[in-house]
């Protein structure tokens, strides 16, 4: 067998398949979801950056991400996605870092959206503080836990319903702003006398946790009906809808209303109210916090095949792997992520947000250079697509990333900002967690290794 490919599972799940209509709202909702959680960039970037930001940053950083992912999709349709790809093109450490690097930073999103949805409550509910706003995110997760337990048809068909309420209401608003137009929603470009590093830490790590994980739901690649066909039209779907998901509030609004300065989490309910009143504000609300509901849904979906996929492949204990009798699902992966999101979901956003960060471009990454080094060394994997533009197309698509990375993660050593001191001195300890785990997982699971690979080798 070769180096990233599946190895035999200890159990055969009975896997149920969704179709490529819910499939496009699974990637929507885990990709973007709807505009909410940007107000903080427009604020600390200011609203000419922030603007140019979610019109800049795809082109670096999503657009060619999809590239990759559908390219390697429909050559390696396999569960764990682009995990195995790393496995595939570098051997198993760097595999193991990929689907760790991926399943710790989960921990994070998991935690981030149990929070923005007791954020949100607590706009009409102020007395939610405190072990009440903690509670309220248990109880979200517990929801959303039992949601993936029953496996992703229930996930996707939640996540369709949900996306189309966000968006209409979304649409609504975008739309009673129009004849509102009384400011230049570029100006200022970025905050006054603030120093310009700062002006690139929050806000580019918040862009670029906006525009992340479009390789993500290539995990799930063998719970979806024909995925060589049905990820890349997903992805010409989710990409430009992402965009305009975010620029079209952000700039609308600015226009409308002003106030760049004020703009926080959870401000999008006071625009609303200022632009169509306490109806639409409410209406506003209400969809932010479904859209932390269904973004969370397909995090848990998305995130936990990863543990399941190593489990099979031998790098985690075996009940990671282990089917429910009546779904089919990895449950007691689900049943772990979900204990450590409770565990992180009392820390504020912009801490969640900044570590993460590292982890997914660490992940993200390791995902183009394999799409290099496959082209290299398996010319053989040829799928229904390929990254346009021959050898053209691919350096755009492994460079552009690989650029903007290191800028992202350079930038926070020249700011004093609080958010920017505490990403460096928490996000690089969580990469390291990584190596420290694959070795010490190898001593201490070494049989269980071995058996698998002479199995695989029969």
């Amino acid at each position: 067998m070769r180096a990233g490919e599946k190895s035999t599972a200890p159990a055969v799940r009975a896997i149920k398949k969704v179709g490529l209509f819910s499939f496009v709202f699974v990637m929507y909702s885990y990709n973007t979801a709807g505009p909410f959680g940007l107000e903080d960039q427009v604020r600390t970037s200011g609203p000419g950056m922030s603007l140019l930001y979610q019109l800049i940053i795809p082109f670096f950083w999503c657009i060619p991400i999809s590239l990759v992912a559908a390219e390697l999709t429909t050559a390696m349709p396999v569960e764990g996605g682009f995990y195995r790809w790393t496995r595939a093109a570098f051997g198993d450490f760097w595999g193991f870092l990929a689907g760790w690097w991926n399943w710790t930073a989960s921990f994070l999103l998991g935690a981030l959206y149990a929070v923005l949805f007791a954020d949100y409550l607590a706009f009409y509910f102020p007395q939610l503080t405190g072990w009440r706003h903690y509670g309220v995110g248990l109880l979200v997760i517990a929801l959303i836990t039992y949601v993936n337990v029953r496996g992703i048809r229930l996930v996707g068909s939640i996540a369709t319903v949900l996306e189309l309420g966000i968006l209409g209401i979304v649409g609504v608003m975008c739309v009673m702003a129009i004849p509102k137009w009384s400011h230049n929603p570029f100006v200022p470009f970025v905050p006054p006398h603030v120093p310009l590093f700062q002006v690139f830490g929050v806000g580019l790590s918040l862009g670029l946790w906006l525009y992340a994980g479009y390789e993500q739901v290539s995990s799930v690649a063998e719970e979806v009906e024909d995925p060589q066909r049905s990820y890349p039209r997903a992805l010409a779907w989710v990409v430009p809808l992402s965009m305009a998901t975010y620029l079209l509030p952000t700039l609308l609004c600015l226009a409308a209303v002003g106030h760049w300065d004020q703009w926080h989490s959870g401000y999008f309910s006071d625009l609303a109210h200022a632009i169509g009143g306490p109806k639409l504000g409410f209406a506003i609300t209400l969809a932010a916090g479904v859209m932390n509901l269904s973004i969370l849904n397909s995090t848990v979906l998305t995130t936990t095949r990863m543990p399941a996929a190593m489990s099979e492949d031998g790098y985690l204990p075996a009940f990671l792997s282990r089917p429910h009798p009546r779904f089919g699902t990895p449950w007691l992966a689900i049943l772990l992520s979900a204990i450590v999101y409770c565990l992180l979901a009392g820390h504020n956003v912009v801490q969640l947000i900044s570590i993460y960060v590292w982890l997914r471009i660490a992940t993200s990454v390791l995902t183009v250079l394999s799409a290099w080094q496959l082209r290299r060394t398996r010319p053989d994997l040829a799928g229904s697509f390929r990254i346009p533009w021959g050898r053209v197309g691919l350096a755009y698509a492994v460079l552009a990333p690989l650029a903007l990375s290191v800028f992202a993660l350079v930038i926070p050593a020249f700011s004093d900002a609080p958010a920017d001191r505490f990403t460096l001195k928490w996000g690089p300890p969580a990469l390291l967690i990584g190596p420290v785990a694959y070795f010490l997982l190898r001593w201490l699971m070494p049989s269980r290794r071995d058996q698998l690979i002479q199995s695989s080798t029969l």
